[in-house]
């Protein structure tokens, strides 16, 4: 997944500047891709640029509101409909845990600790956000939500996974 296909997406639900696409990122979005001012902002120039978005209108102090295009529409289309490209088998964290007896084992149980704490809170943060969305029966709203909930079982499983792990640890090495 890239930047460009997440704004495409964003546009197709709904005409935004580049706020309002950034708090896109913040609410529905913040599971599944995050982006910067700096790397949102370059992107819609990208995106101008290769005709896949417009202004649509122009505000005070330069604010541009920018719409998917035909052409975006369709890089989109064909993007969500390819076949899926092979997944990325790099995951630094899994990286370090392989190497962990290099370390104490508490000191392992203290790094497996520490994740499970991070992935507690984004179990948090992302069920903040699902109650903090007005959900209607848009397409948006049923498609961000099922992603949602996806971030909320992952992150639930990762806190699950670094209990465990750590547990695994403390009966095994003491």
């Amino acid at each position: 997944m890239t930047l460009r296909h997440a704004v495409l997406g964003l546009l197709a639900a709904a005409p935004g500047s580049g706020y309002d696409l950034l708090k896109r990122f913040e609410t529905a979005m913040s599971s599944v891709w995050t982006a910067t001012q700096s790397q949102l902002y370059g992107e819609l120039g990208k995106l101008e640029n290769a005709d896949l978005i417009k202004v649509s209108a122009e505000g005070p102090r330069g604010r541009k509101e920018y719409a998917i295009t035909d052409a975006g529409r369709s890089e989109l289309r064909k993007w969500l409909l390819e076949e899926r490209p092979p997944a990325a088998r790099r995951n630094e964290m899994l990286l370090r845990v392989y190497f962990l007896g290099e370390v104490t084992p508490e000191e392992a149980r203290g790094f497996l600790r520490r994740h499970g704490a991070f992935a507690e809170g984004l179990v948090d943060e992302l069920a903040a956000i699902d109650a903090s969305v007005d959900w209607d029966d848009s397409d948006p709203s049923l498609y961000g939500r099922l992603a949602l909930e996806w971030g909320k079982r992952y992150a639930a499983m990762e806190r699950d996974w670094a209990d465990w792990a750590a547990e695994t640890i403390r009966a095994a090495r003491g």
